[in-house]
């Protein structure tokens, strides 16, 4: 259980202010350690790899704590500015809330090109921009790979202007920014997963999607959390479990994904029928399941690559029985499991746990 909001804001978000202040102090000092172990070792020694590792992750941490910083402090502006919290939910101080996430992750983004040089690529048709579309989408992406969401929604805001209203874990509120920001413009924390908790969730995603704009976008992670083998595992066991086995086949054929939970997804289409969906599939961070993996991988710039479908609302069978769109959306799954295949064939191969 989550400690109270008061109880977060009053520790998490001054210790934000004080790590920031430790990194601005120690990262130089991994600068100028770097470099002398650069001098005194061999170009080709291991040693020089681990050390520009840590700078890497020392730049990048520091960049993180001092954007979360700045925008704590900008969140905080808001909320006075706003007549302490009064005007919070109209529409002027939500468009606010939404340039300080946009200038965040932006700034993340561009600190992970530095540091870890980080290299996106996204082919398949556009989201269109609210002046172009006149109509809400529903993006469902897969989920794997540390910090997949955050590229996703830094891509709807910074490149097409959307404002994403996320259906996301309620734990992500520990972190502080994400706790400020994320309370106060439309979202869903889901909670314990629960019958209670489940039930509730379906309710907070029918009225997210019923009030949907011509400029929102609402994301759902279809598969409930991160991609890993052990969980790819464990969903067939529970599908077999409950009795659905034709589902349990189908995914036990799609090895780089979990299963779709369909109970979310199939009520968002249904509470917003004038919106399209858009599909996401990406690979590149899914191979990174451990820290030691996400360690092994600072040997070697990270790249990610991404395909987006985009299905117009009159084709998405929002009229169908109940098993035929749970159907048609594992026939969505299948497709991005095969995409990630075919790309991960043609991509290098992960650096060996003895390069690390």
């Amino acid at each position: 259980m989550l400690p109270p909001r008061l109880i977060r804001r009053l520790i998490l978000a001054p210790l934000v202010i004080v790590i920031a202040g430790g990194l601005v102090i120690a990262t130089p000092l991994v600068a100028l350690l770097n470099a002398a172990v650069n001098l005194v070792r061999r170009p080709a020694r291991r040693g020089r790899n681990r050390q520009s590792r840590l700078l890497r992750v020392a730049f990048l941490a520091l960049a993180w704590a001092a954007g979360e910083t700045a925008a704590l402090t900008a969140l905080l502006s808001l909320w006075i500015a706003s007549g302490f919290g009064g005007r919070l939910r109209s529409q002027a101080y939500q468009a606010r809330h939404y340039a300080v996430m946009r200038w965040f992750l932006d700034l993340v983004y561009r600190a992970a090109q530095r540091a870890c040089g980080l290299r996106v690529e996204v082919t398949g048709p556009a989201c269109p921009p609210p002046a172009a579309g006149g109509r809400p989408v529903i993006v469902l992406c897969r989920h794997a790979g540390p910090a997949d969401s955050l590229l996703l929604i830094r891509h709807l805001l910074s490149v097409y202007g959307r404002r994403p209203q996320i259906v996301m874990k309620a734990t992500l509120q520990l972190d502080p920014s994400v706790d400020v920001v994320a309370n106060r413009v439309p979202n869903v924390f889901v909670r314990h997963a629960t019958k209670a908790g489940a039930t509730s969730a379906t309710t907070q995603i029918r009225r997210l999607a019923a009030g949907l704009g011509p400029e929102s976008a609402l994301v759902i992670f279809p598969e409930g959390g991160n991609w890993t083998p052990l969980r790819w595992r464990r969903a067939l066991v529970r599908l077999r479990r409950r009795g659905h086995q034709e589902l349990a086949r189908r995914a036990a054929a799609m090895p780089n994904v979990l299963p779709p939970r369909p109970a979310g997804t199939l009520t968002a289409l249904a509470a917003c029928p004038d919106a399209d969906v858009i599909f996401v599939a990406h690979t590149g961070l899914d191979r990174l399941v451990s820290v030691r993996d996400v360690w092994r991988s600072l040997l070697a710039d990270l790249e990610v690559q991404a395909r987006w479908w985009r299905v117009p609302s009159a084709d998405v069978p929002r009229a169908a029985s109940h098993e035929a769109r749970v159907a048609w959306l594992y026939d969505w799954w299948e497709r991005i499991d095969g995409w990630i295949s075919a790309v991960n064939a043609t991509a290098g191969p992960v650096p060996s746990r003895a390069e690390g």
